[in-house]
């Protein structure tokens, strides 16, 4: 299997992507997929970055899904 990086792999990514598609005749070109895959590392990247911030405005020595809950927002809107 062929990884992107350190990021997700190309078949992960196609598979997603083929879950959401109305078509199932669809089909995703190899640059297309490095370039979402490239996206979501990016995206889980600022999430995990974000919710660090969070935790540490709130004193709190752990990360949990509650900051993730706050940033999440914002997020998506960044996104």
């Amino acid at each position: 299997m062929e990884a992107t990086g350190s990021g997700f792999r190309k078949e992960l990514v196609s598979k997603l992507l083929h879950l959401h598609f109305k078509d199932d005749k669809t089909k995703v070109g190899g640059d297309a997929l490095l370039l979402m895959a490239e996206l979501l590392k990016i995206f889980v990247m600022e999430a995990a970055i974000r919710s660090v911030r969070q935790a540490q405005a709130e004193d709190l020595a752990r990360v949990d899904v509650e900051q993730l809950e706050k940033v999440l927002p914002q997020l998506l809107l960044d996104f």
